[in-house]
């Protein structure tokens, strides 16, 4: 590798806590952050895309994002079909090799790889993980009947430290990849993509930086001067220039994370969002959609513009999530003309952004819980977390993507999804919601999590109990075998750690049971320990049985969990 590469991977090993001396498996990690980063917003675990390994169909990353979201489970795509109605599927593969050069072999191979992986009969050897991978495929192809728009996209990555020189025997034989895939009748688009050094390179540095978009905004006024707000502009902006805002640089992907400041996610094809979707159907709804609707409201902590061009970074839309999704998914059968109202704002004081986050969600039915979610309690758990000396901080990001410019480990951020499961699962005995049906969490967000009288010391022992026990996995001193059970070993830990009888999350007894848990998980040969002791209640549990994603799933296997630590 050249000497700039080689400082990116060593960079990206130390922020995702990798042992050292593995380069080339460290290189197909690091590849596959790099491609998915740039189409998914969301932060992922690069274990849950890696398939490198023996039997893998030369395939070192796959990754299944279905409307917007990475799916690693069959429950969850049902979910997610349940709650939006339809299905917009996205396959993207990766092969990375550290030689300073590509070759026809290795992309037929990599081509041949990926068509073995849809074949209906396949011949080749495969792994576990890419055979569970081929089992969501094959979930989502006996769903066919809910794509939304048109059939998957296929997208193809081979990696390398070399440079792309367009070499016309090399293009032909993409080309044959490509003509292979689409042959099977599966696929809207197949792309197949070289990605050398430099492609590489300008991937991770995207990787560092905060969402940005550039845009022309013609129709607007400018909003007068407001204490608090840089500037602000209120308008109308064509729909082509609103999809460049909310959806990836190929457009092939909504942005989720910039709604994460929103107060709900998309609803799905609930009573209001489809009303909006048969308005635009007609010609007369489309006509009156720019006075009949809200609009969107975009906050931007850095904001430039010259004339009507506007380029903002390091923004969120606070308010629009609904219209946003039902414009993106409709997006094939709109004009670009069509007229989207459209509010740009930009502050750099948190408290105009919670003002304008609850005020523009005052206009839909929001509760004062889940506001709450995104102001008090949320600020106190990042300053509590930070406030750690350096080996037991963690960072709790507020904002998404909110330390991505920060060159602190990964595992150490902790997201308000992985803090509302970890905390569910060891201080609520929920692990099963956690693992399988995190949407069931949200209901209970200002009252049994991140209730405003719960004390705050729980919810950083949960989260770091997983940010610990993710460690252990990554550096094999708690076998990946485990995984599965990961939820049911947070709450196995807690009671092995500080007894079954846990003080009220509002009394302050629970601050001194969190400590002592802290105590145990802040030495490294203890707490190791510790969760082989969670692997030891797990194995009696199972009985000899092996264990699965789907053995963890029924609620018999937690209540037997359950009865196994409270008899102990």
């Amino acid at each position: 590798m050249d000497r700039i590469t080689t400082s990116y991977v060593e960079a990206f090993r130390t922020e995702q806590s990798l042992p050292a001396g593995d380069t080339p498996t460290t290189f197909e990690h690091f590849a596959n952050y790099c491609i998915l980063a740039d189409s998914y917003d969301e932060e992922f675990s690069i274990a849950d895309v890696h398939t490198g390994g023996g039997n893998d169909l030369t395939l070192d990353g796959v990754a299944i994002v279905v409307n917007g979201v990475l799916v690693s489970d069959t429950d969850e795509i049902a979910e997610i079909l349940k709650l939006n109605g339809f299905l917009d599927v996205r396959f993207i593969f990766v092969q990375a090799k550290t030689a300073s050069g590509f070759n026809g072999e290795e992309i037929g191979a990599f081509g041949d790889g990926v068509l073995e992986f849809f074949a209906e009969s396949p011949v080749l050897p495969m792994s576990d993980r890419i055979v569970q991978l081929r089992e969501l495929m094959a979930w989502i192809y006996d769903h066919s009947v809910q794509f939304k728009h048109e059939k998957p996209t296929c997208e193809l990555f081979l990696v390398t430290t070399g440079k792309w020189e367009n070499d016309q025997h090399l293009v032909g034989k993409i080309a044959r990849a490509e003509a292979n895939l689409r042959d099977t009748g599966l696929f809207g688009r197949v792309v197949f993509r070289p990605f050398g050094a430099s492609e590489i390179q300008a991937s991770w540095t995207r990787s560092k930086n905060a969402a940005s978009v550039e845009f022309t905004f013609a129709n607007k006024v400018t909003v007068p001067d407001i204490e608090g707000v840089t500037e602000s502009y209120i308008g109308v902006l064509p729909l082509k220039e609103f999809l460049r805002v909310i959806s990836d640089q190929d457009g092939g992907s909504i942005r989720k994370h910039i709604f994460y400041d929103n107060v709900r996610d998309f609803q799905g094809n609930n009573p209001v969002n489809s009303e909006i979707a048969r308005s635009l159907g007609t010609s007369e709804g489309r006509d009156r959609f720019a006075v009949l609707n809200n609009g969107v409201t975009l906050v931007a902590r850095s904001l430039r513009n010259t004339g009507n061009k506007f380029y903002v970074s390091d923004y969120q839309i606070v308010n629009g999530c609904q219209t946003s999704h039902v414009l993106y998914n409709s997006r094939e059968e709109l004009p670009d003309d069509l007229g989207v109202p459209f509010k740009v704002i930009a502050t750099n004081d948190e408290e105009v952004i919670n003002s304008i986050i609850t005020a523009t969600n005052r206009q839909t039915q929001v509760t004062d819980d889940d506001l709450y979610a995104l102001s008090t309690f949320q600020k106190q758990l990042e300053a509590f977390m930070s406030s750690f000396d350096e080996r037991h901080r963690l960072y709790y990001e507020r904002r998404s993507k909110q330390y991505n410019t920060a060159s602190v480990e990964k595992v150490r951020i902790v997201t308000k999804t992985l803090e509302m499961r970890a905390f569910a699962a060891m201080f609520l005995d929920e692990p099963r919601q956690a693992a399988n049906y995190y949407s069931e969490l949200k209901p209970f967000v200002g009252r049994t999590i991140f209730n405003p009288n719960h004390k705050i010391e729980p919810y950083y022992t949960a989260a770091y109990a997983y940010y610990k026990l993710e460690f252990f996995f990554r550096n094999g001193q708690i076998p990946v075998s485990y995984k599965p059970a990961r939820f049911h070993m947070l709450m196995a830990a807690r009671y092995l750690a500080a007894g079954r009888e846990m003080p009220a999350l509002t009394a302050n007894k629970i601050e001194r049971y969190a400590k002592s848990i802290n105590d145990l998980l802040w030495d490294d040969e203890k707490a190791v320990d510790l969760f082989k002791e969670a692997c030891a209640v797990i194995d009696g549990v199972l009985s000899g049985e092996s264990l699965t994603r789907e053995s963890v799933k029924p609620q018999s296997f937690t209540d037997a969990v359950l009865q196994a630590l409270r008899a102990a």
